[in-house]
């Protein structure tokens, strides 16, 4: 039997989930042939056949969650086994221990109940071992059972996190353990804008030019080796709601780019993105991030930044207020800037010097 696992999917990933096969047991598959998409906290990604061949079994179904390394098919022909490097390139090496599931999880100690709170807490469709026990030696009584069942009433079926909302709860409590955030906000006054300004990418432009005044915010920062990369070219990640969550597709090299290129640049990868379609090379080497949460609604944000990046800003809800303007007060269109840094290796000189730079360019007329 040769099989094939899971391959390196880029960036650090570890795991996928399986979203759909495309082939079932006893097909004969070519190479190149779509086998299965996984999706991981980017993108959906379609696995091909690395060779031509009768497949023998499929490890793991929709919904199940496989590392990288673990086998996916096996084909029933061939002594090679391939360990998936990379996406569609074979290599050889040891079996990986197969898919692992959703339903594994670390073994828990047996609940301390008597028989009958037992069968009430099946009665109940209660879990023991989430219920609190407040009998003697940590004994779960009948009415903790029924007190949890109450609870349990007033909300849905548990269910476990999938996909998007999966990657982005270990993605944030990575960078929770991780960064060290400081935040300082402003607003700027766009009332002179021209009509119908291109919000998005005058923010974009601002950021470009207030990455030229302070570089130390587009920058990486490797906490293993404690070592900055500061870095010349600015690949501005934009936050993308997608309804099941954010994706960040990154818009490569925007200082150098015209208005026009950079919104026909920005409007694909969106599409792409809420499609679930954008290439993973899109979504990789971002130095810095817009959130544009304003769109939806807010003010002001304690943002979160995602390793090896130093700073993410977040744009809040364009609204009138009344400010003073040439030394009276005004009713003025302003638009909430938020710059969320690593206080690690940013300082705050460097943060409010870059905002200073993002504020005046936004008040620029044109």
């Amino acid at each position: 039997m040769r099989q094939f696992m899971l391959p390196d999917l880029g960036e650090g990933l570890e795991e996928a989930e399986i979203v759909t096969w495309y082939v079932n047991e006893g097909d004969h598959v070519v190479t190149d042939q779509p086998l299965v998409s996984v999706e991981t906290d980017k993108a959906v990604v379609e696995i091909p056949s690395p060779s031509s061949g009768r497949i023998a079994h499929l490890f793991g179904a929709k919904g199940d969650i496989v590392k990288v390394g673990a086998r996916l098919v096996e084909f029933a022909e061939g002594a090679e086994q391939d360990t998936g490097t990379i996406v569609g390139e074979l290599a050889t090496g040891e079996e990986q221990p197969a898919a692992a599931t959703r339903s594994e999880s670390p073994a828990r100690p047996d609940a301390q109940a008597f028989p009958a709170v037992r069968a009430l807490a099946r009665k109940l469709n209660v879990a023991l071992d989430l219920v609190e026990a407040t009998g003697p030696g940590g004994t779960i009584t009948r009415a903790d059972v029924e007190r949890a069942a109450k609870r349990m009433s007033h909300s849905g079926p548990a269910e476990p996190l999938r996909g998007l909302r999966r990657a982005m709860a270990q993605r944030m409590a990575a960078a929770h353990a991780e960064i060290v955030p400081a935040t300082v906000t402003d607003e700027a006054d766009i009332e002179d804008w021209r009509q119908g300004e291109d919000v998005t990418i005058r923010l974009v432009r601002a950021i470009a030019a207030a990455c030229k005044a302070e570089p130390a915010l587009n920058s990486w920062y490797h906490s293993g080796t404690a070592e900055r990369r500061l870095i010349e070219r600015i690949d501005l990640g934009i936050a993308v709601d997608t309804g099941g969550g954010l994706i960040v597709p990154v818009l490569r090299n925007v200082a150098e780019r015209s208005v026009t290129d950079l919104r026909a640049g920005l409007d694909r990868l969106r599409a792409d993105a809420i499609a679930r379609s954008i290439p993973p090379e899109e979504l990789r080497g971002a130095t810095i991030t817009l959130s544009n949460f304003g769109m939806i609604g807010g003010r002001f944000a304690n943002l979160v930044i995602v390793p090896p990046q130093a700073a993410i800003i977040g744009a809040g809800r364009i609204s009138k207020r009344v400010i003073a303007h040439r030394g009276q007060p005004a009713v003025r269109r302003v638009l909430p800037l938020s710059l969320t840094f690593d206080h690690r290796v940013v300082t705050g000189g460097e943060a409010a010097r870059f905002l200073v730079v993002l504020k005046s360019d936004l008040e620029l007329t044109s």
